[in-house]
């Protein structure tokens, strides 16, 4: 009996099986390995936590004064220095004075006019007129002597028959006329003038005196003199340059005291309070720094140019008159400060409503762990609890897939 052959493999199916079985192993290994990613961790640390606030400001003298021109005129001559220091009294600066010194000498004669106007009219006249006054009375008094003798010999003689009785009446009459004269002397020496016009005359000396006052003040705007001791830090004008009224003439300031205004936006006004630390910056000596505290916070949101912003103002502690006026420096303000507390980094803290958490490395796998915030600044955020220093949090995946609690991870530097 025939015996049949012994069947081979194809080589077609042989390679085919192959290739599904390669095809199978890298399937395999793509699916076993889907689900362990890289991530980069941290670890949970004590640190010191400070959070600030940073922004621009312009330094001001917390006093000063600005000589300001009170008439237009010409600039005479300039006294001072940029930089000199001054004292209470100093002049600093003269305007053309001549207009100034003849409207107060017109101002004072016209004073002293109605100054001795009011004299005379308190006095009942000028003295002049007093002396002729009393030369007046004493004839006076001694024609109604007079008329009075005559009177009383004329009686007499009338009595014996050797006087008319018409030359007694025309001495009654002369006795009048005296008496009139005397009385009306006796008045005008005391009560020649009323008190309307006594009212007037003072008037009178009450509006000169204020328009001598109102030189006094012109003159002595173009005489200008510092009221306070300090340093003077600015002078915009030159000798003989004409200047408007109002303009201003020079700027002296106490440069020992400082402060910075200085505008922050919206959103970090509320963590901004009186008292706090500020750091101060300025361009000009970047190796220098200065220091001050918050002064008075803000009260208020404004528009500054295109943001909204509050003002602050900032006292500067160290200023020893090498902080200029008017320079622009920046500002940082120390929020908040807390030292040696657990923190990790603000990447690694994810939040859904008002839970927060994290992913802890726990066996190569992800733990969603819900933790209890604090303080926080830019980089960094404290745990109250939820956490220890043992602890290892992921901060994200390499190949920038989300987090998720249960994934299985491969710890990267």
């Amino acid at each position: 009996m025939p015996t049949s052959p012994t069947s081979r493999p194809r080589p077609l199916v042989v390679l085919s099986i192959v290739l599904i079985l390669i095809l199978l192993g890298v399937l395999a290994a793509k699916y076993l390995g889907r689900d362990v990613i890289e991530v980069r961790v941290a670890g949970v640390n004590h640190q010191n936590l400070i959070s600030s606030v940073a922004t621009g400001g312009k330094v001001e003298p917390v006093e000063e004064y600005q000589a300001h021109a009170t008439t237009a005129g010409v600039v005479a001559k300039i006294f001072v220095q940029v930089g000199q220091k001054v004292k209470v009294g100093d002049l600093l600066v003269k305007l053309n004075d001549s207009e100034a010194a003849a409207r107060l000498a017109s101002a004072t004669a016209v004073l002293r006019s109605a100054e001795v106007t009011a004299q005379d009219i308190q006095h009942n006249g000028s003295t002049d007129e007093r002396i002729g006054m009393s030369g007046d009375l004493s004839r006076a008094q001694m024609q109604q002597k007079q008329a009075t003798a005559d009177i009383a010999a004329l009686r007499q003689l009338q009595q014996k028959g050797a006087a008319s009785a018409a030359e007694v009446t025309a001495a009654e009459q002369r006795l009048a006329t005296a008496n009139s004269t005397l009385q009306g002397l006796q008045q005008r020496s005391t009560q020649r003038y009323s008190p309307a016009e006594r009212t007037r005359a003072q008037a009178q000396v009450a509006d000169a005196q204020a328009a001598v006052a109102a030189a006094q003040a012109g003159y002595a705007g173009v005489n200008l003199r510092s009221p306070k001791p300090g340093t003077v830090y600015s002078i915009p004008v030159s000798e003989y340059d004409f200047v408007p009224a109002g303009e201003d003439l020079m700027d002296v300031a106490d440069l020992n005291r400082m402060l910075v205004r200085a505008y922050f936006d919206e959103p970090e006004i509320g963590k901004l309070a009186a008292g706090q630390a500020v750091k101060i910056i300025w361009d000009a000596k970047p190796n220098q720094s200065w220091h001050g505290h918050i002064e008075r916070a803000p009260t208020t949101v404004i528009t500054y140019g295109t943001r909204n912003v509050g003002e602050c103002l900032i006292t500067v502690d160290d200023a020893k008159g090498d902080l200029l006026p008017n320079t622009n420096v920046t500002v940082t303000v120390t929020t908040s400060q807390r030292f040696n507390v657990l923190s990790i980094p603000r990447e690694a803290l994810h939040t859904e409503g008002s839970v927060d958490f994290v992913y802890r490395v726990v066996a190569g796998k992800l733990l969603r762990t819900k933790v209890q915030v604090g303080a926080f600044n830019l980089t960094r955020v404290e745990i109250i609890s939820g956490l220890t220093e043992k602890d290892t949090v992921a901060l994200n995946a390499t190949n920038n897939r989300d987090l998720a609690n249960g994934l299985s991870v491969k710890v990267v530097e």
